[in-house]
């Protein structure tokens, strides 16, 4: 245990196990980059949930911050407003519970899960189960913060992809953004629309690009008024008008009978991917999670004890978190040579019917081959 903090600590020697396994893995042609496959899992820590410290959280930047605010500045201008002036940075950010045994760990709420203190392992995988990077953090950081970084480190191993897929935790505007501008194809799922049940939601407003408006179900147009710091811009309604609508009780709950539409600078993007989400290739490709990145948590979780984890600190579990993968990746490597062989030496023997044998015996090739 002690050679995580003198032989081993800050050496990088984990994440060069891994790298070498996955090379090897690429070489022989077992990999498939086509298509990455991006989730992340909880591993619960090794830290009581009663001790606990109440403590600020530095503001982080996101990683697409300063496109954003250029993007944001842009649209100001085409709409004839004024550039934003530069925002206070707070030393405050927002206040969450620090565990006093394990401080790199993250408070882990959702659902009607059970709450506790965990690290979430950011993994991505190809089609035929090879994990291609992974990177670990605590559980209070959100699975779409991390998808920038972990999708640039696999994208420098195995090369660009033709699509990634992910979960609903990823549908966002900023991660459409990056994969329409990487010109990387998006495979996201459906998502239910959010809002009180029995009132208009945005789904029930029309968008009217040529107009720069959105139309509501009594044709009444939203007009355009500001874009925040958040990206998003305001569509408000004539309060005159609404205040004599018959749908004024279903659409909004205003005291000044106006109704507000947020559409992000980014939108597009999204819509693009949702129109992609009905094509059959996509269906299929969402499909495929389930053999994929969810198979990897399940072995992680039922074949490595993975369910927590006995080590404490963020280096000692991305440490962890390598050379696990690096043995999943070397035990599939190992296996799939093995086939390869056989396969080989039936073609040897009996030629007549090295065809059939060959698939009976053989394993998935990458589409490549």
């Amino acid at each position: 245990g002690k050679n995580y903090t003198r032989r081993f600590r800050d050496s990088g020697l984990f994440e060069a196990i891994f790298e070498r396994v996955l090379g090897e893995a690429v070489a022989a042609g077992f990999v498939d980059p086509s298509v990455f496959y991006i989730d992340a899992t909880h591993v619960k820590a090794n830290a009581n949930k009663k001790k606990f410290d109440r403590v600020q959280l530095a503001a982080e930047a996101r990683a697409y911050q300063d496109q954003l605010d250029a993007e944001i500045h842009r649209d100001r201008e085409v709409h004839g407003k004024k550039p934003l002036p530069p925002a206070r940075r707070e030393p405050g950010g927002r206040g969450v519970k620090q565990s006093t045994t394990d401080p790199d760990s993250g408070y882990y709420v959702k659902d009607e899960r059970e709450k506790m203190f965990a690290y979430s392992w950011h993994t991505a995988c190809d089609r035929h189960g090879f994990v291609l990077g992974a990177i670990v953090t605590g559980a209070n950081v959100h699975d779409s913060r991390i998808f920038h970084e972990l999708l640039a480190q696999v994208m420098a191993r195995v090369g660009r992809p033709y699509a990634v897929a992910v979960d609903a935790g990823y549908k966002t505007p900023a991660i459409a953004h990056l994969l329409r501008e990487q010109a990387i194809r998006p495979v996201m799922p459906y998502t239910r629309p959010k809002g009180l049940p029995g009132r208009l939601r945005k789904q029930d407003f029309v968008y009217d690009a040529y107009l720069d408006a959105y139309l509501c179900p009594k044709h009444q147009a939203l007009r355009y008024r500001t874009t925040n710091r958040d990206g998003y811009q305001e569509y408000v309604s004539d309060p005159v008008i609404c205040q004599s609508c018959p749908l004024l009780e279903t659409c909004t709950q205003s005291r000044d009978h106006r109704k507000v539409i947020l559409r992000h600078v980014w939108q597009d993007d999204l819509d693009e991917a949702e129109h992609l989400r009905h094509t059959p290739w996509n269906r299929r490709t969402y499909a495929e999670r389930k053999e994929t990145i969810e198979r990897i948590f399940a072995d992680l979780k039922q074949k490595h004890g993975l369910r927590w984890t006995l080590l404490a600190g963020g280096a000692r579990n991305t440490a962890q978190a390598m050379l696990v993968y690096a043995v999943m990746n070397l035990k599939k490597l190992a296996t799939w040579r093995w086939r390869q062989t056989c396969a080989g030496r039936w073609m040897l023997l009996f030629p007549s019917t090295a065809q059939t044998k060959a698939s009976e015996i053989h394993f998935r090739r990458p589409l490549s081959t």
